[in-house]
This record gives structure tokens, sequence and C-alpha cells, in this order.
């Protein structure tokens, strides 16, 4: 079933991602294509080191026992801008169930990244991936050109679902409830 998921994620990838930015390389919006995967289907994530844009160190290690998503997103993207307030709003909503949400923002400058946080009223922490080499650490769960995309790492470390494109909170919260449901 991974391998089935990550091909019909990867075949299923359209259009540009409101046009890349000069420094993106050409990465593509994902359709909206979903997978959750089964408890026993679930590979570890991998231990995402960065600094945040507010200058914290974010270790994913370090929230083992809590439900984290993954939101990986640029400043350039319309359809990150279109999901930002989203997924504020479905952090309002978790983050007093043991669930942790953190955004990834790649292939961005500081202050364009800063300047979007601001802007969207996102009060979850973003970690700065300006070179994407973070986001290519989910290569294996999560194609690397896909932007917006969302992973959800269960209480165990391991990747548990991920959406490619924009997502709604009522998706999202949909997907929580079923990685919740497992644990």
């Amino acid at each position: 079933m991974i391998r089935l998921g990550v091909v019909l994620a990867v075949g299923l990838l359209i259009g540009a991602c409101g046009g890349p930015a000069p420094e993106a390389g050409g990465y593509v919006a994902g359709d909206g294509s979903i997978v959750v995967l089964d408890a026993d289907q679930r590979m570890a994530a991998p231990d995402v080191r960065g600094e945040t844009l507010d200058g914290q160190d974010f270790t994913l290690s370090d929230h083992l026992g809590q439900i984290v998503v993954l939101n990986v997103w640029a400043s350039w993207c319309a359809p990150c801008r279109a999901e930002a307030p989203e997924l504020e709003d479905a952090w309002q909503l978790w983050q007093d169930r043991e669930t942790q949400f953190v955004g990834l923002n790649t292939r961005d400058s500081e202050v364009a990244a800063q300047s979007f946080v601001d802007s969207m009223g996102l009060t979850f922490p973003s970690v700065a991936d300006p070179d994407g080499r973070l986001q290519l650490l989910f290569s294996d769960s999560l194609p690397p050109q896909a932007i917006p995309s969302t992973i959800v790492i269960d209480r165990q470390g391991r990747v548990a679902a991920r959406a490619l494109g924009r997502i709604t909170s009522s998706t999202l919260t949909g997907i929580l409830e079923k990685v919740d449901a497992f644990e």
C-alpha cells in the first residue's frame, strides 16, 4: 500500500504552485490526494532539526508522544496562502490535544517567510528550510516537489498520513481523528 500510495501521489502531481519562485526550481502543487497509512505500514519519520523563524531550535524527536502536523509551504505559493487560515483554525482546535503543528518553510527568504507568518496570523512555529534540504529528508514519504504538502506523524514518530496540495481545516481534522484513533 505504501508504494501504491507514493506512486499514486507522485503520478497525480499537477500544475505550478502559483508559478515557481526563481529559486524554487519548478516546484509543483499536489492535486489534493490524501493517503492515511495503517499503523503497521508506517515508516519512521526523519528527525527533522532546524531553527524556527523566531530563532528557536526545533527537533522533531522532542515531540514523541504527540501527533505532529508538518506543513511544507512557501510565501510565493498561492495555494499555501489559501490554506494558511485553515491550518491555523485546525491548530486552534488541536493544540490542547497532545498535537504539535509546525511549518516547514522551503525555498524562501527569511524576510518573505516571516512576513507571510505575520500577515496570516500563524501562531504555530515554522522551521526555515531555505535550500529544501529538510524537505528532502521526507523523500520516502513526501514527494519533495509538492508544495503545499502536509504530513502527519503519529505519537511513535512514524509518518501516518500525507496530503498533497491545499488542505482544509475539516479535512485535516478528519485525518487527525483517524490517526488518533489508531493510537
